[in-house]
């Protein structure tokens, strides 16, 4: 038999979520999003459920992201698999932001693109010191999503366009101070703490178990970052980080070169536009428009394929520097999708229901970080 995708199990008052695919690092296709939904829905109204957990499978991490492969295919093939994918994905952020009851994610180990999605909107984020936690999503052609330009740009000074732009890595002090994680439990204690949320309360489980979290290399950069990253244009980025005299500020410049440069100048309109919009789901609703934009283009078909179908890691960009990609052509990542928006509504405490697909409803009821 077939070892399922997603494990659902309730005990001892938890609703417990395992992501199961440990050989992918878990990484999240639209089945399990759909089991995910439907496991949250029927748990939001389940009196013997006081919170829900979600763990990942295996030593390697919480969930390394969506199926991109599968994405390489679609977009190729001009099919309609990834919209549909992105639209339940995106409607399962937000139910998780705002979802009535504790949700506790365990993001230990790796934690990239999707699978911040469905740990980082939860009510409490705990990260150990094995946690890696980014948003490569330039590196492929692609754009911050799953609520990624919610997040980042409402970290602490320019530090979230500093990770959007270079896709930067983060430990678990960074990914505190950033606001993507609230509590530090070494990963040797998780399964202490789990057992003790079971017996008791959650307030009592993190007073036991969580730890000062560690110092945040990238915060200590702060001042640098703020400086450079704080102009209208990714090539006035790219020059003074350039021009700053800081070794560290230098190899950002280069790593942002490396970049799509289509990727990054959406990615910092998409960074700027989410710090005006007032909700998660306002931004959700951006996100899947220039995801859909990136579906048709050029540059996430060549770099998946430079990144994890060949790997030759020699994408070849188009249009290939900065200078060439005109506003007119971000404009239209931004472009009203008519019939097709993804139309979620802002407000957590509506009561009123998400429709995921054409099979769950999931209460956009609770408190959130929405």
């Amino acid at each position: 038999m077939t070892e399922a995708e997603v494990i659902v199990d309730k005990r001892d008052g938890l609703g417990l979520l395992t992501l199961n695919r440990p050989k992918a690092i878990n990484a999240l296709n639209h089945s399990m999003v759909h089991q995910l939904a439907a496991a949250l829905a029927e748990w939001a109204a389940d009196d013997e459920v006081r919170a829900v957990v979600l763990t990942g499978a295996g030593e390697r991490g919480l969930c390394a992201g969506g199926d991109i492969v599968s994405i390489y295919h679609d977009a190729q093939d001009g099919g309609d698999g990834s919209r549909e994918f992105w639209r339940d994905e995106y409607v399962l952020n937000a139910a998780i932001a705002s979802y009535p009851k504790p949700y506790v994610a365990i993001m230990d180990g790796i934690v990239m693109g999707g699978g911040v999605g469905v740990s980082a909107h939860g009510g409490v984020r705990i990260v150990t010191e094995r946690s890696m936690i980014g948003m490569p999503e330039a590196g492929i052609g692609f754009v911050l999503d799953v609520g990624g330009t919610y997040l980042l740009s409402r970290a602490p000074g320019e530090l979230g366009t500093h990770i959007a732009l270079t896709t930067a890595r983060l430990t678990a002090g960074d990914a505190i101070a950033c606001g993507l994680a609230d509590h530090f439990i070494p990963s040797g204690r998780v399964p202490a703490f789990l057992a003790a949320l079971a017996a008791g309360t959650l307030e009592r489980a993190l007073e036991e178990f969580t730890e000062p979290e560690p110092e945040s290399a990238l915060l200590a950069q702060k001042g640098w970052i703020g400086d450079a990253y704080s102009a209208d244009t990714v090539e006035e980025i790219v020059s003074r980080l350039r021009d700053s005299g800081i070794p560290a500020a230098a190899d950002a410049a280069e790593q942002i070169l490396a970049k799509s440069p289509t990727a990054a100048k959406v990615t910092l309109r998409s960074l700027r536009r989410s710090r005006d919009l007032g909700s998660l789901e306002e931004v959700l609703n951006q996100e899947y428009r220039v995801s859909s934009a990136c579906l048709d283009s050029h540059d996430l078909v060549e770099g998946i394929r430079a990144q994890v179908v060949e790997k030759d890691r020699n994408p070849a960009w188009s249009p290939a520097t900065l200078e060439e990609v005109t506003d007119e052509q971000v404009d239209r990542f931004f472009a009203d999708l008519g019939a097709f928006e993804l139309g979620l509504v802002p407000g957590g405490n509506t009561h009123s229901s998400i429709t995921l697909g054409n099979t769950q409803e999931l209460s956009s009821v609770g408190e959130g970080k929405s």
